[in-house]
């Protein structure tokens, strides 16, 4: 019987790919029982900026990031990376994620809305066709069209069942496999908060149930995607908004929903919110600590789910293991910020 160890807890440094954004870099590592992070650069390009970062579902041994440069694959906990062979156009990697029925098939999403795909862990790509319209918006001057994609969700129960977040641009939905997209986003909007999308999640609780998170706060859906409805979250600046970041289901728990948020893109405010009713209803965590800056990412240890952890975008990190009830600090070094991405495995 093979005995259960504690994860490693990997965090990427990051940033905006908009021109004059604070950009960091850098892929942190803290090992199993310890309290400090080592950098991680074997093999990774110079610089790396981290915004995705996923473990293979069936070996915790082989991680995955997206970098600047593609996406790269290790297979003895980050000790040594080889850059995957993907015919892109040198475009950012912005999000990775595995078929939760599938583990040798996953996705990896781009800017200027790419998508490729994998069966095979890795070894072989090819591009999945997105073509979407987009809503009409008014974009303030200065800022950045890329539609990004942020984060994409398979939904558990049908592999043929994707769902993007895409920033800016809104939620795009596949139902043969990627094959052919809609948006799911309709209408004319005075400005792009509500189709500035920075996740999705699809729910295992009630089937048909999907949550996007973005810059005005957080929508649920109860029909994949088709209408959309305003979550109530404690609004946290004069917009009346909530800035979500992340959102991620507790493996094996359906009804436990949390979500990484905080005043803005920048801000001195970071928050949790948590359902316990699978995305019905959310209230804000008391963590018994006051991040100050807004919360950025979320990470579950897949083989004991009560151990969890965030990190905010200055580089605060917090961890639990009592599923969230009580925190403790595990700060990176000093400079460390622009936390965009987070795993344990």
């Amino acid at each position: 019987m093979t005995m259960h160890r504690s994860p490693y807890i990997y965090v990427g440094l990051a940033g905006e790919t908009a021109p004059g954004r604070p950009v960091q870099s850098g892929l942190y590592r803290m090992a199993p029982g310890d309290d400090r992070w080592e950098l991680l650069s074997g093999g990774l390009p110079e610089a790396p900026a981290i915004r995705g970062i996923v473990a293979h579902p069936d070996d915790p041994d082989t991680l995955y990031v997206g970098t600047q440069h593609g996406p790269y694959r290790s297979t003895d906990h980050g000790e040594h990376w080889e850059k995957l062979d993907v015919p892109d156009h040198g475009s950012p990697v912005w999000s990775l994620t595995f078929d939760p029925r599938d583990p040798d098939r996953l996705y990896a999403g781009y800017e200027n809305c790419e998508i490729f795909r994998s069966d095979d862990g890795g070894e072989h790509w090819e591009q999945v066709p997105v073509s979407v319209r987009f809503p009409e918006v008014t974009v303030a001057p200065g800022a950045n069209p890329a539609k990004r994609v942020l984060k994409l969700a398979v939904n558990p129960a049908d592999s043929n069942e994707l769902y993007g977040a895409i920033e800016v641009g809104g939620v795009i939905r596949s139902l043969d496999g990627g094959e052919h997209w809609d948006n799911m986003s309709h209408g004319q909007y005075v400005n792009d908060d509500t189709v500035d999308m920075h996740g999705v999640l699809v729910g295992r609780w009630r089937p048909g149930t999907v949550l996007a998170i973005g810059r005005a706060g957080l929508f649920t859906s109860s029909d994949q995607g088709a209408h959309w409805a305003t979550a109530r979250l404690d609004p946290l600046n004069p917009k009346g908004q909530t800035y979500c970041r992340d959102i991620r289901e507790v493996p094996g728990d359906p009804k436990t929903i949390w979500v990484a948020a905080g005043a803005g893109f920048q801000s001195d405010l970071g928050v949790l919110f948590r359902s316990k009713d699978g995305g019905a209803s959310f209230t804000r965590v008391n963590m018994g600590v006051k991040p100050k800056s807004t919360m950025f990412t979320l990470a579950f240890d897949e083989r004991q789910p009560k151990r969890m952890f965030c990190a905010t975008s200055g580089g605060e990190v917090f961890a639990s293991d009592d599923g969230g009830e009580n925190w403790t600090e595990r700060p990176l070094p000093a400079g460390a910020t622009q936390v965009y991405a987070m795993a344990c495995a």
